[in-house]
């Protein structure tokens, strides 16, 4: 009997090891970006969720800055990155052509950084077709995926955008 539990109590370490190596957590790379329309300003307003983390790491890796986000050290140069990136990794098409967006600043929540875009003077009976290439963090991040949701006179779609399809389109 003694033998017996000197062995469950070698097998219950390695027991566990097993299971969890096959149950950690995986970490998912995934942002989030909802264009609406607001008739009473007549502009697109676009926020992209983005976790800090996967951001910092993109700010050091492609930029060389230490941001540290959402920390008392946060770097004053990271607004600027965040948005040099943004215009060179997220673009807005209307009828084809590519249209400039001003970038109003970010906040943070919890782990996510919220970024606020807006694609103002548009008259949305004017324009027919409506394009995002959203590529952010698919250069850090072979997993990444970008989910888009566009809003316009009551209607919805959606697009979940990765690297080798970083394009969707709409009739607007």
């Amino acid at each position: 009997m003694k033998h017996l539990k000197n062995t469950k109590i070698l097998i219950l370490p390695f027991a566990i090891l097993l299971f969890l190596s096959f149950s950690t957590a995986h970490k998912f790379y995934v942002s989030v970006t909802n264009i609406e329309y607001s008739e009473d300003d007549k502009a697109f307003q676009i926020t992209s969720r983005i976790f800090i983390d996967d951001l910092d790491k993109l700010l050091s890796e492609r930029y060389g800055i230490q941001a540290k986000l959402a920390t008392p050290n946060e770097s004053n140069l990271a607004d600027g990155y965040i948005e040099k990136y943004f215009r060179s990794k997220f673009v807005v098409t209307l009828d084809g052509k590519p249209v400039k967006y001003t970038f109003l600043g970010k906040r943070y929540d919890t782990d996510v950084a919220i970024c606020y875009l807006e694609i103002p003077n548009v008259n949305l009976t004017e324009v027919k077709t409506m394009s995002i290439q959203n590529e952010v963090l698919t250069d850090l991040f072979e997993e990444q995926k970008n989910v888009v949701h566009i809003k316009w006179n009551g209607k919805k779609k959606s697009f979940v955008l990765i690297k080798e399809n970083n394009k969707g389109m709409l009739n607007l």
